[in-house]
């Protein structure tokens, strides 16, 4: 089976790629996970964070938006020595700022789902790509959704990260048309 070009150097990104990546999320723990780990991502490999990830469960509580919201300087500090966490102070911050940002939008919309999609009509955007270099980093709708996120008070939530974070969740199937994924998340 034909699969995205970018999925198929490692095991763990092929794994990603075929259970995860381009399928619509709505659960909110698993987008405020996904809002944290593309924060850290900022500048490094996806790969990087993708080994990682078991460490950012533990550390940060599973995702509990409520307990990474309540984070001091303490824990902070804490989570800095974590070599299991990319450990860069002004992430780190952006995560328990991105947690409070979040409860707001829970508050004011429900849901942070409800709030999300609402962007997309509640249905993923079907792009045809041919080949990974037609894939773009950033677009109009991640424009719009970082701006709209950043007047909410979310950081390290710029347009490219936030494109990103888009194609992970499944707002966008960003799979190439040749890949067998593509077919499968097209709703």
């Amino acid at each position: 089976m034909k699969k995205c070009v970018w999925s198929i150097k490692t095991d763990i990104e092929g794994a990603y790629h075929d259970i995860e990546w381009g399928v619509p999320v709505h659960d909110d723990r698993l987008l405020f996970e996904f809002i944290v780990l593309e924060g850290a991502q900022a500048g490094l490999s996806w790969l990087t964070i993708l080994k990682k990830r078991d460490g950012y469960r533990h550390a940060f509580d599973n995702f509990e938006v409520i307990k990474v919201a309540a984070y001091d300087e303490d824990k902070i500090q804490q989570l800095l020595l974590n070599p299991d966490i990319v450990r860069n102070k002004l992430k780190i911050k952006s995560a328990v700022t991105n947690a409070c940002a979040f409860l707001k939008v829970q508050q004011e919309f429900g849901s942070f789902d409800s709030y999300l999609w609402h962007f997309v009509d509640n249905k993923p955007v079907q792009n045809n790509w041919k080949s990974q270099q037609e894939l773009p980093a950033s677009s109009h709708l991640s424009d719009l959704i970082s701006r709209d996120l950043k007047k909410r008070g979310f950081k390290f939530m710029g347009s490219t990260i936030c494109y990103a974070f888009m194609q992970a969740i499944g707002m966008i199937n960003d799979h190439t048309v040749d890949c067998y994924r593509h077919r499968q998340l097209q709703i």
